[in-house]
């Protein structure tokens, strides 16, 4: 497996190409040292132009001084973390007023585009998002898997492998790692954890600082370990609250702030279901699953133990982790409309849904046992009853060995297969 971020394709690179073929705006947002500025960079090479990188403080000055002369140029300009210099916004409006062809600008941002209120309202209609998320292991694996697409494509052909030959352990480490570029390539586990805790430190003292003055910063680790404890679970804000002796609209305010710098994903509620019984709160998710383990001690040899406690972080880790692997799939395939978590009143559940923008729906329940069982498929079943022939297949992920077909449109398939054909 290499770890090296520059020795990695990234999926997304193809869809990048694409777009900036159809947009004058292409945006590329997510985590500090996910490896924007290397996909950047593979863009410039490709595409030509200049490449302004405003983590460089005397080329950020230069851009606050004269952003019209910055972004002035026949061929595409290419701006590494934007947010810096938000200014530069009002100069490519300018620019696009103009002339609004496609593929003039891409960006990147260590801050979600909607958090920068100058950005959300300077180029509305004039771009196209896309995400750049931790590696997933697809890409680390090299692999020309892809799960998600297949499901759709066809289920009856997804389904056939031949048997997993991962163990529990080999899941273990994967949650354990996680996907930053920077945290893999590290010599060992005790320099990881270094990175890991650095990387923290760096995104909440100085992203969040660049979006908002927080009045109690000190507060916002304690948000990030309270989320860790909560991740893959539905978001209780009035909980977290208690816990941290602040007020509800406080919580909610930072973890806005943690979500608006990547290090929390807010799951939304699904509800194209016809029914009322919908809950409409969101699942908490670390962006990263190593991110998440590190924030609660929890290494390789103690998730690999038998504690009840532990298994039970364990199965909201592997969630957390699953989910981000199939999302990464997600962010590369074409037409995908939505994705979110179902769980009704009355405690019906489906980790995962991905529907298509023609209604078309894949459904995952997560689970971190090697076998599977009658009691795995009610929140499954109910949403392929609810949505009839839009429902097109529900698997269960598990750490077991084999694919099959257990009912209707109803799967079982080996973790693993979300990155190995």
């Amino acid at each position: 497996m290499e770890t090296s971020g520059d020795l990695v394709e990234r999926r997304i690179f193809p869809v990048a190409i694409d777009r900036c073929a159809e947009s004058p705006v292409v945006l590329l947002e997510g985590p500090r040292t996910v490896g924007k500025s290397t996909l950047l960079m593979a863009l410039a090479g490709r595409l030509g132009g200049d490449v302004l990188d405003l983590d460089d403080v005397d080329m950020r000055t230069a851009v606050r001084r004269d952003p019209a002369a910055m972004v002035d140029g026949p061929g595409p300009v290419l701006i590494d973390e934007y947010q810096h210099a938000p200014i530069v916004l009002d100069a490519i409006k300018a620019r696009l007023n103009r002339s609004s062809r496609p593929g003039q600008f891409v960006l990147t941002g260590s801050a979600r585009h909607e958090s920068l209120p100058r950005a959300a309202q300077a180029l509305t209609g004039r771009l196209q998002r896309l995400p750049v998320l931790p590696l997933s292991q697809v890409e680390l694996e090299h692999s020309e898997s892809d799960l998600l697409l297949g499901l759709l494509n066809g289920p009856a052909e997804a389904i056939v492998a031949p048997a997993s030959t991962s163990t529990r352990q080999d899941y273990v480490d994967r949650v354990a790692r996680g996907g930053f570029p920077l945290a893999l390539a590290a010599h060992d586990a005790s320099a990881r954890s270094r990175w890991i805790d650095e990387w923290v430190r760096l995104t909440l003292e100085r992203d969040v600082e660049e979006l908002s003055r927080v009045r109690q910063a000190h507060l916002l680790p304690l948000v990030l370990e309270r989320l860790a404890g909560q991740t893959a679970q539905v978001l209780n804000g009035a909980q977290l609250a208690g816990d941290l002796g602040i007020n509800e609209r406080t919580a909610r305010d930072y973890i806005r702030l943690l979500e608006a710098v990547f290090l929390v994903r807010m799951l939304p509620s699904w509800d194209r279901t016809l029914t009322k019984r919908t809950t409409a709160r969101p699942k908490a998710h670390l962006i990263d699953s190593g991110v998440a383990a590190r924030l609660l001690r929890l290494t390789s040899d103690k998730l690999a133990s038998k504690d009840p406690a532990v298994l039970t972080q364990f199965g909201h880790l592997l969630e957390s982790f699953v989910v981000g692997e199939v999302l990464a799939q997600a962010s590369w395939t074409d037409g995908i409309s939505s994705a979110g978590h179902w769980r009704t009143r009355d405690g019906v559940e489906v980790d995962l849904v991905i529907e298509t923008d023609d209604g078309r729906v894949v459904a995952f329940e997560i689970k971190a046992a090697s076998r599977a069982s009658g009691s795995d498929f009610p929140g499954l079943r109910s949403l392929r009853d609810h949505l009839g022939d839009a429902f097109i297949a529900g698997v269960v992920l598990y750490t077991g060995a084999r694919s099959y077909t257990y009912e209707d449109r109803l799967h079982v398939m080996p973790i693993d297969r979300l990155w190995q054909a």
